[in-house]
């Protein structure tokens, strides 16, 4: 063995232990549940404020909250849709997975945040408690 490939093989054996150290501390199962849990609640969010909204004032507001949020959800399911394929080993879908959930993020930050805080601030002057 040469001193090449010996300083190959030392370097494959650390990366071998390195994959180990991290596939131990199960990322991909917190991923997998962390995922799970802001599909699950974002998508119910997104049906329960409109619902509620048309409950209470008998007409939805179109404007930037409700189309982000529904071009959010949108994106979350495309995300979702992409797992098959990433778990065929298919590079393409894990950056379109990476790539949806980064502009959804971007999208949640800057619209549905702001956009939402306005509407609970006109909501709460609006309203009249007891």
């Amino acid at each position: 063995m040469t001193v090449e490939t010996a300083d190959l093989q030392a370097q494959v054996t650390a990366k071998a232990d390195e994959r180990k150290a991290l596939v131990s501390k199960d990322f991909r199962d917190m991923h997998w549940a962390l995922g799970a849990a802001l599909l699950g609640l974002g998508v119910s969010f997104a049906v329960e404020g409109p619902v509620n909204t048309y409950m209470r004032a008998g007409k939805l507001f179109p404007g930037p909250h409700l189309y982000a949020g529904a071009g959010i959800v949108a994106m979350w399911a495309l995300a979702a849709a992409l797992v098959p394929q990433m778990q065929k080993g298919k590079d393409w879908a894990r950056t379109g997975h990476i790539g949806l959930n980064f502009v959804s993020t971007a999208m949640f930050a800057y619209y549905q945040i702001p956009t939402g805080i306005g509407i609970a601030q006109k909501v709460i002057a609006n309203t009249h408690f007891p």
